[in-house]
């Protein structure tokens, strides 16, 4: 990554079906270059499992919803695509146990990208967030974003947003927290 690109990333989120991580019925990506969102991209998911009501009072996505949808091994091309030797960011970890599930599931090689946890940028941004509170909704809120949470494409650009603003507060740059250069916590 040239220094040029510092702050460029891929942001994702994923929905599931039910309590298995891997049962992905919605994914969202968000790409930002230069520290600019420039591309979006969502799509619905049919996890081939059924989504429980746990899950849909959570999400809102339905059996119905996602009945014509492609599969997630459907739409593996266009993920590794858009991931693929990017700097990965996500909102916990959560996406990547997700996405490693999903590829195991259907057999698919894991997608080779860098990832960075939002969450854990936050919690070293923000002294608020340190101990607890780091959710994206506390966060978002705290930073001014607007979001419709647990939407996979809101999600996402939420957690980009909070990465930049985080970018904004340390002057670190993506790659900096990506190689785990953090600021001391005071």
């Amino acid at each position: 990554m040239t220094a040029s690109n510092v702050n460029s990333f891929v942001a994702i989120d994923v929905e599931t079906a039910n309590s298995d991580c891997g049962s992905i019925c919605q994914i969202g990506v968000v790409r930002v270059e230069q520290s600019e969102i420039v591309d979006e991209w969502q799509t619905l998911v049919d996890p081939r499992t059924p989504l429980t009501d746990r899950n849909i009072g959570i999400h809102g996505i339905t059996a119905w919803d996602v009945e014509s949808a492609p599969t997630f091994d459907g739409i593996y091309d266009v993920v590794v695509l858009k991931l693929a030797g990017q700097v990965v960011a996500s909102h916990t970890m959560f996406d990547r146990r997700a996405l490693r599930a999903a590829c195991g599931i259907h057999r698919l090689e894991e997608v080779d990208c860098l990832w960075l946890d939002t969450a854990h940028v936050a919690r070293r941004s923000w002294k608020r967030f340190r101990q607890r509170g780091y959710a994206l909704d506390n966060v978002a809120k705290h930073l001014g974003i607007e979001f419709s949470h647990h939407d996979a494409l809101e999600d996402a650009r939420a957690a980009a947003l909070v990465l930049l603003r985080a970018v904004e507060q340390t002057g670190l740059t993506v790659r900096q927290w990506q190689d785990g250069q953090i600021p001391d916590q005071k």
